[in-house]
């Protein structure tokens, strides 16, 4: 009778463990419906069996109220919720902010909490207009007269879903945080245990650790480790530094979502040197489809490779190429695979993709099946489903 108990204990914590699958969190541009050709993306591109969570990015905000940016965003929200009518299980949220938004209108709106009041209503109400599960804060970033400023907004948001579900009976909103990996950006602007109380999860941006933008040498944009070359705060330029520096702070392992670039940074060298830390002055030159500077959606990557010669970073666990003066960092599919593990190892939430639009969407570039990524990310976190 006693070993009869205990099998069937065993056996209800291994369907617990089976049933709780990880987050797979992916990013929709409202710009990318702009790019030419084959690299125009809509939501009617988008498998709604592919990610548990989508996050369409950009909302704006105006008078401290949320507000559409582009001219047909709710004709796209429309096409956005809908795809939960192909699978039921689908979550999603509409995203605030971003870097393009910048961060007076929030620092603003969070002063008081007048203003934090009337924003908090505009969401609740906006969000059921047009069928968003929850929202999603990308203030980029908090500045340290916003620290505080910023947690009262999350707890507030927080309060005024699970008000609403009571209300309504209907299930809760859902409310994440864009939150930035670098050490100062984290010490500057976030109480991470406080927020992390009241977020259902966190959208951990580790990428964007180097760039032609803000550096003279080449290093890539995602590096799982910290690399041979990091000294003193470099070392800090890492996933795994802000994935630990994350949890020190206080944020619960199961609610940090590992973020994952689906596009490379790029940079023009200088010298024949072609290594990491390679002199570069001048970002990459623009793909034909993203078109911007020291940019490169893992599809242009794909034909950039044709030519090239490509090396892998053993310490950080990531790939360059280079060919001519140009030179690129990104993630692939074996690099994907090492990160999942290494956030299975950590017991993270699951893993955040920015952004869906820039996997080889088509599968007409990289010869991989269609979102070669994604499709392994899902595969990776989730056997078997």
């Amino acid at each position: 009778m006693g070993q009869t108990i205990i099998w069937a204990g065993l056996a209800v914590l291994l369907a617990l463990q089976c049933s709780s699958a990880s987050k797979l969190v992916c990013y929709f541009t409202n710009w990318a419906q702009y790019r030419p050709g084959e690299g125009s993306f809509l939501p009617d591109h988008i498998d709604p069996h592919l990610c548990t969570h989508l996050i369409y990015a950009f909302a704006g905000m105006s008078n401290n109220e949320i507000t559409t940016v582009e001219w047909d965003d709710v004709t796209l929200y429309e096409a956005f919720t809908g795809l939960k009518a192909r699978n039921q299980n689908l979550k999603t949220l509409l995203s605030i902010g971003g870097s393009s938004m910048g961060t007076d209108s929030f620092s603003l709106m969070a002063s008081s909490a007048d203003n934090r009041r009337t924003f908090v209503r505009s969401v609740v109400q906006f969000l059921q207009t047009h069928e968003f599960d929850g929202l999603d804060v990308a203030w980029i970033y908090p500045g340290r007269k916003d620290k505080k400023h910023f947690t009262s907004l999350i707890q507030e948001l927080a309060k005024a879903f699970e008000k609403e579900a009571r209300k309504t009976r209907k299930e809760k909103l859902l409310l994440s945080a864009a939150v930035s990996a670098g050490r100062i950006n984290i010490d500057t602007g976030y109480e991470v245990d406080k927020i992390s109380k009241s977020v259902d999860f966190i959208n951990l941006m580790t990428y964007d650790f180097h760039g032609a933008s803000w550096e003279k040498t080449t290093g890539h944009v995602s590096p799982l480790n910290k690399g041979k070359k990091d000294l003193r705060t470099a070392g800090y330029n890492n996933v795994d530094n802000a994935v630990r520096y994350w949890k020190r702070k206080g944020a619960p392992a199961e609610k940090i979502i590992m973020g994952i670039p689906t596009y490379g940074r790029s940079f023009t060298l200088d010298t024949i040197d072609t290594g990491v830390g390679a002199p570069a002055s001048k970002a990459g030159l623009p793909g034909p489809f993203t078109s911007e500077a020291g940019l490169l959606a893992y599809y242009e990557i794909c034909t950039f490779k044709q030519g090239a010669t490509t090396e892998m970073i053993e310490e950080q666990k990531v790939p360059y190429s280079y060919k001519g003066n140009q030179w690129v960092g990104y993630d692939d599919v074996e690099s994907i695979k090492t990160k999942v593990k290494y956030l299975k190892h950590h017991a993270l939430g699951g893993a955040m993709v920015w952004t869906i639009d820039m996997d080889d969407f088509s599968g007409s570039f990289c010869s991989q099946g269609a979102y070669p990524l994604i499709q392994t990310l899902k595969r990776e976190l989730n056997p078997g489903r």
